[in-house]
């Protein structure tokens, strides 16, 4: 395994080339970094380009991973750039992004079925939506997916769906067994799931047959008055238990690369205005009867030991052990309590692999194997 990091929300991420992003990751002791989308390399695919930054993360030893984009049709409009590199031709878009990222090597990519959005409540998830209901939604995922699927073969490409803030990892693993694991996996953010009333390490059981790609993230659930809030952490500062997890990632998926990701980023140069308050719009509504009529999945026991664990952090924060929701909330945050961020959870997932005798090859051992290869 390798450990590096999203490349989206890292300090210069506004102001700095892909190659220089990888070049501040290189001096930052991270193994990689994932690009959320492979157009974050280059807008126009320029293929000159795009073997100067796949050279450049060839000759620092480090892995580079990126993404198609969201694959959910009902928020394709979020992302006209890549109907646009078509011609208007939404497929012929995708193709392109499959192909070029394929053509210099990166064959896991990420893709996500919604978002975020600056809405109150639950109404900030796509799974909510009152113009199309959820389930319409995961029927035209399933569409699309399956037009995308022989493109994808072709070119040798998984699409890699997250386990973002909108869908369960019960949902995602239906949506990859009916269209097929040869070319859809998942991209595992360890955090997210808790947003859907999910048990970290039962979604890890669920979810790691077919994971590919990963968003190693902390989190944390704060009592409210109709259920939890959900608030962003450093890796070993919150819920996500990495030690039974991470084992259970290396046994289905050894080489799997594991991107740390910083919650958002306010002084790195570039604005993210749909994630500026995102913490402070997640939560957990477990009391409102629409929530939970929205996640059939949830057995009585996971929901039981979710509750449980939520309630054991809330005391911690009532006893004053650690700090509470706002008090987080409110911290000095710029360039280097990002950095610290990114250390801190380096130095967590370290000593848990440490522990686990599972291995982490950096960029030397992945210089050395390289150059092995060529012979």
């Amino acid at each position: 395994m390798r450990l590096g990091s999203d490349a989206l929300k890292l300090p210069g991420a506004g102001r700095l080339t892909p190659v220089q992003q990888l070049q501040q990751a290189a001096e930052r002791g991270l193994h990689g970094l994932y690009f959320r989308s492979t157009l974050h390399l280059s807008p126009t695919l320029d293929p000159g380009y795009l073997d100067e930054v796949r050279a450049c993360a060839d000759d620092l030893g480090l892995y580079l991973e990126a993404g198609l984009g969201k694959t959910n049709p009902y928020t394709l409009a979020e992302t006209p750039e890549i109907r646009g590199l078509g011609d208007g031709d939404t497929l012929l878009g995708f193709r392109k992004i499959i192909e070029a990222a394929s053509r210099i090597g990166i064959y896991e990519l990420w893709s996500a079925t919604g978002g975020i959005k600056a809405f109150p409540g639950y109404h900030m998830y796509d799974r909510f939506r009152t113009d199309v209901p959820w389930n319409e939604q995961l029927e035209g995922i399933e569409r699309l997916l399956m037009r995308l699927a022989p493109i994808a073969r072709d070119a040798g490409v998984h699409i890699n769906l997250e386990t973002h803030e909108e869908i369960t990892s019960f949902e995602l693993v239906r949506l990859i067994e009916e269209v097929g694991p040869d070319v859809v996996g998942i991209t595992y953010d360890t955090a997210n799931p808790l947003q859907r009333g999910e048990v970290p390490e039962m979604t890890a059981l669920r979810v790691a047959p077919y994971v590919r790609q990963t968003h190693i993230k902390d989190a944390v659930l704060i009592r409210s008055h109709d259920g939890f809030k959900y608030q962003s952490r450093p890796n070993g500062q919150g819920l996500v238990d990495l030690d039974p997890i991470l084992p259970i990632l290396a046994e289905h998926n050894p080489d799997l690369n594991l991107s740390l990701e910083v919650a958002f980023v306010r002084a790195a140069g570039v604005s993210f205005p749909e994630l500026a308050s995102q913490d402070v719009r997640s939560r957990v509504e477990l009391t409102n009867p629409v929530w939970r009529a929205g996640h059939p999945d949830l057995s009585g026991e996971e929901l039981a030991e979710y509750i449980r664990l939520g309630n054991a952090f809330s005391d911690r924060v009532d006893a004053g052990e650690v700090p509470g929701f706002d008090e987080f909330d409110q911290r000095v945050w710029g360039e280097d309590e990002c950095w610290k961020w990114v250390a801190d959870s380096q130095a967590y997932v370290q000593d848990i692999c440490r522990r686990n005798g599972i291995q982490l090859v950096g960029p030397d051992e992945a210089l050395t194997a390289t150059a092995a290869q060529r012979g």
